[in-house]
């Protein structure tokens, strides 16, 4: 198995690749640009991880990884779209830099390269991986659907919130393991039980990305701290925090998420709403959650047919992902 630093620079390279061999400008300009602003590379780089675990074929999953990437890329140009998102990784976001129709139009046409970049795998394989990309997908489309949906309902409960991080998030960690364990040759239990090991992980990724918006270390999260909850996002600290509270505590909570932040006050709501995550536990018990999905995913990981130090590999892995090292 190779050091996880091979992985990301043999994805890295032919991502380079792919990228200079698209135009320049008109439709592909905002893909490569999109493209180019980075990010963590985690889902290629399990498919690779995967591949290689099952049949030491990390080189034949090369398309399968640019695919997994491509397709998390063209979800984020419509995302940023939908949420109104000024900035991306830092920078402009694909429809501030050019306009809304460019944002969707190359948003289309990435999604039309997915497909591309699986064409040339033999039809048993291409067949498999249609299957479960088709409804990753969809899942994906879901999740996206409840997010917005949320966004006006008032009743939204904690299993309806992991139902959505499910499909939003962790299903496409799973679709990056399976792809690449059918490429390596994994029977159908293995691609299944490394598939479910996945979706484990990224819920617990999910829960603690949560976690990190409000209690989080601004330079080491690339974030805004506290941007959750200036856009009155009831994550699972919310849920834990309604689950856990009193009822003036619970009250308070309602308040302040029921109405949009004026700028003035938010450092104050940010502050107030932290103590009430503190009060009520809901600090601590998201943390538990987080390592509840964690144990699930490693029992998962462990009941797999593959050597001992595969198994270790994916082990470490998710380990380094939680601590935030990739």
């Amino acid at each position: 198995m190779k050091e996880f630093s091979a992985y990301f620079e043999s994805f890295n390279n032919s991502l380079e690749e792919f990228v200079k061999k698209n135009p320049s400008k008109g439709l592909y300009s905002p893909i490569n640009y999109l493209l180019n602003l980075g990010g963590k590379r985690l889902r290629p780089i399990l498919v690779l991880l995967s591949a290689d675990a099952f049949g030491k074929k990390h080189k034949k999953a090369i398309p399968a990884a640019l695919a997994v990437e491509i397709f998390h890329n063209f979800t984020l140009m419509h995302d940023d779209i939908m949420d109104e998102a000024p900035l991306r990784r830092g920078k402009l976001t694909v429809h501030k830099k050019w306009n809304l129709n460019s944002g969707i139009l190359s948003g289309d046409a990435m999604l039309i390269q997915v497909y591309q970049l699986l064409q040339g795998y033999d039809s048993e394989n291409l067949k498999k991986l249609l299957i479960i990309l088709n409804k990753t997908a969809l899942e994906v489309c879901e999740g996206q659907q409840y997010d917005l949906d949320f966004e006006t309902q008032t009743d939204v409960t904690q299993n309806q919130y992991l139902e959505m991080i499910r499909l939003k998030t962790a299903v496409l960690v799973g679709c990056s393991l399976k792809m690449g364990a059918i490429i390596g040759g994994a029977s159908e239990e293995n691609a299944k039980m490394i598939y479910d090991y996945g979706v484990s992980l990224g819920i617990a990724f999910q829960i603690q990305d949560d976690y990190l918006d409000v209690f989080g270390d601004a330079n080491s999260f690339g974030k805004q701290i506290g941007g959750d909850i200036v856009e009155n996002k009831k994550t699972i600290l919310y849920h834990q925090s309604m689950d856990r509270g009193s009822k003036k505590e619970q009250k308070l909570l309602r308040s302040w998420f029921s109405t949009k932040t004026q700028k003035k006050f938010t450092e104050k709501k940010i502050s107030e709403v932290k103590k009430i995550f503190e009060i009520t536990g809901a600090k601590t018990s998201t943390l538990n959650l987080v390592e509840k999905y964690i144990k699930d995913g490693f029992k998962k990981l462990n009941k797999i047919k593959l050597p001992d130090e595969s198994k270790k590999i994916f082990e470490t892995f998710g380990l380094q992902l939680m601590d935030r090292k990739f």
